[in-house]
C-alpha cells in the first residue's frame, strides 16, 4: 500500500511538473472589461484574486494576486469533490440499516430496533418507508423496545449540538449540519397554502403528534417564489405527547408552497416519522427514541444502499448542496478514526485534504478546512492552490466524474442564467461560490482556440455581492480573447504616417 502511494505521488509530481514547466506564470494585467466591471461595482482591484493554468498545452499561466488565501464560498466544494473522488473513489456508497439483537417470536421483536446511519445521502421518507416495509414482509408486526438511532459512524455523532447558527435563517436547508443518519435531511416537509384570509400549514405526510399553527402569519402581496423573504423564526411548544410548531411572518396571497425546513429536533423527527410510517404499514410500537450505538451482537434486518457518490456529485455541485458536501467531507476522515481515537472526524478529514495536497506537489500553506462545503467564515484557499487542484484532477483518473458534476455556463445548475451570450456558454464548467462577503467561480473553461484552462477567481469584500459581473467579465474575456488577452487590433492610421 505504501509503495503504491509513493508511486502515485511520484507520478503526480512528474505530471504536474511537466504541465507547469512550459512557461513561467504571468501576473496580470487585468483585461479592460474586468477593470470596467470593478469600477461599475465600486470594488477595488485588490478585492479580486485569480489564476488560470493551462491543462493540455504549453502556455504560461495567468495570475492576479493568485497566492492570496481567500474565502471561496461554495467553490470549496471542488476541494471536497476532488479529494473524495481520488481517496474514496466514485463507487463508494452510503447505507442505512435496521438492526436488532432482540429475539423475534410470533411476529414480535422483543427488544430494541436500531436505525443505523451510514452516511446515506438520499434517505428520504420514501426510502425509510421501504426499509420498514422489509420488516413487515419478514412477518414483524410489533416492536416492544425503543427505536435506537445509531449515528456513530462520525465522531462526534452530532456536530450540530452546541454549535451557534451560521446566520439568522437556521431553519432553511442550506444550514443543516448533517449526521451519519441524515434521515429526511433532518428537515420537516410541509405545505403552506394561502386561503381567503389566513395561511394553512400541513406536514407532508401528516405526522402523529405534530401540529402546525400558522394563525399568526399574515398575508401580503408578492411573488410566490419570494415566499421565504417574509419568514420569521418558528417556535416549537410541547404539551405532553404533542408538539405544536407556531409559524410566523408574512406569506404572499394566492400561493401554495412546498418546503422542507429544520423545525424540530432530528431525534423527534425520526421518532414521529417512524411512528407514523410503521403504523401505516400495520405495525405497532409503544417505545421511546434514544441515540446510542448498535449492540455488537446485533444482526441486520433490512439494509439499503445509496447511489454511488460519483453519481451524487451531480446534484451536490450542480445545485451546491451544503449538507451533501458535509457528509462527503466527513467520509474522508472515517478511515482514520480507529487509529486516531482522540481526533474528530472533521479534523481527520482536514488532515486527509492536506496530505492530498502535499502528495500532489501543492503547497498547503494557508489552506483552512472547516466543513468542506464553503458555508464557513473560516475556510480559506488561494486561487492558485484551487486551480492547481483542478489541474491535478484533470490529469487524474476520475476527471470525467468531476467535470460531469459541475454547472455548465448558461445551461444548468447555479450557472444556468450566467454567461448566456458568451463563448463560454455550453463549454465552461464552473462551480460558483457565494457568501455575504464572497463571490467566486472555479472550474474549467476553453479559450478562443479551444484550449482548456483550470481557473479559480474570487472576490472578498464587504460589497462582494456586486462582484458577479466582474467574475463573468473575466471568464468571458478569457473565452473570447484568450487567457493572455491579446489586445484587439487598432483601427485607422497609426504613428506619424498618413
Amino acid at each position: 500500500m505504501e509503495f503504491r502511494r509513493l508511486a502515485r505521488v511520484l507520478v503526480s509530481t512528474l505530471v504536474l511538473a511537466c504541465a507547469s514547466a512550459a512557461a513561467p506564470a504571468r501576473e496580470g494585467p487585468l483585461p479592460l472589461p474586468v477593470r470596467q466591471a470593478l469600477q461599475a461595482a465600486g470594488l477595488p482591484e485588490d478585492a479580486l484574486a485569480a489564476a488560470a493554468l493551462p491543462l493540455a498545452h504549453a502556455d504560461a499561466a495567468w495570475t492576479w494576486r493568485a497566492t492570496q488565501p481567500m474565502q471561496p464560498g461554495s467553490a470549496m466544494k471542488l476541494v471536497t469533490s476532488i479529494v473524495a473522488l481520488d481517496r474514496l473513489g466514485p463507487n463508494q456508497r452510503g447505507f442505512t440499516e435496521l438492526r436488532s439483537a432482540a429475539p423475534l417470536a410470533g411476529g414480535v421483536l422483543q427488544g430494541d430496533l436500531v436505525l443505523r446511519g451510514g452516511a446515506d445521502p438520499e434517505l428520504g421518507i420514501a426510502e425509510f418507508w421501504a426499509l420498514l416495509l422489509e420488516l413487515r414482509q419478514q412477518g414483524i408486526t410489533a416492536i416492544e423496545g425503543d427505536l435506537v438511532l445509531d449515528r456513530t459512524l462520525y465522531r462526534p455523532a452530532r456536530f450540530d449540538v452546541g454549535l451557534p447558527p451560521f446566520d439568522d435563517a437556521p431553519e432553511f436547508p442550506y444550514n443543516v449540519i448533517p449526521d451519519a443518519l441524515n434521515l429526511a435531511g433532518s428537515l420537516l416537509s410541509l405545505e403552506l397554502r394561502a386561503e381567503a384570509d389566513a395561511v394553512r400549514a400541513t406536514a407532508v405526510p401528516p405526522l402523529d403528534g405534530l401540529r402546525l399553527d400558522a394563525t399568526v402569519m399574515t398575508l401580503t402581496e408578492g411573488r410566490c417564489a419570494d415566499w421565504s423573504d417574509g419568514w420569521l423564526p418558528a417556535q416549537a411548544r410541547r404539551d405532553g405527547a404533542t408538539t405544536t410548531i407556531v409559524l410566523a411572518g408574512r406569506f404572499p396571497r394566492g400561493c401554495t408552497v412546498r418546503a422542507r425546513l429544520q423545525l424540530i429536533d432530528r431525534d423527534e423527527l425520526a421518532a414521529r416519522l417512524f411512528a407514523t410510517l410503521w403504523r401505516g404499514l400495520g405495525g405497532t410500537w409503544a417505545g421511546n427514541v434514544r441515540a446510542d450505538a448498535a449492540p455488537a451482537d446485533s444482526r441486520v434486518l433490512a439494509r439499503r444502499l445509496a447511489r454511488p457518490w460519483g453519481e451524487v456529485l451531480r446534484p451536490l455541485n450542480k445545485v451546491s448542496d451544503n449538507a451533501l458536501t458535509r457528509l462527503l467531507y466527513l467520509n474522508l476522515g472515517v478511515p482514520a478514526m480507529a487509529v486516531q481515537p482522540q481526533a474528530t472526524t472533521a479534523e481527520l478529514a482536514a488532515r486527509e485534504v492536506r496530505a492530498w495536497l502535499v502528495e500532489h506537489g501543492i503547497d498547503p500553506a494557508g489552506v483552512v478546512m472547516d466543513n468542506g462545503s464553503g458555508l464557513s467564515r473560516s475556510e480559506r484557499i488561494a486561487p492558485l492552490q484551487l486551480a492547481q487542484m483542478i489541474r491535478a484532477a484533470w490529469h487524474g483518473r476520475h476527471a470525467p466524474e468531476l467535470l460531469m458534476s459541475l454547472p455548465v455556463a448558461g445551461f444548468d445548475g447555479t450557472m444556468r442564467n450566467r454567461l448566456k451570450d458568451s463563448p463560454a456558454a455550453g463549454w465552461a464548467r464552473l462551480k460558483t461560490g457565494t457568501l455575504r462577503n464572497v463571490v467566486a467561480l472555479a472550474g474549467v473553461l476553453h479559450d478562443d482556440r479551444g484550449r482548456p484552462w483550470a481557473v479559480a477567481v474570487m472576490i472578498n469584500h464587504d460589497d462582494a455581492s456586486r462582484g458577479r459581473p466582474v467574475l463573468d467579465a473575466l471568464v468571458d474575456a478569457m473565452a473570447r480573447d484568450g487567457v493572455h488577452l491579446r489586445p484587439a487590433a487598432q483601427i485607422g492610421p497609426q504613428g506619424d504616417g498618413p
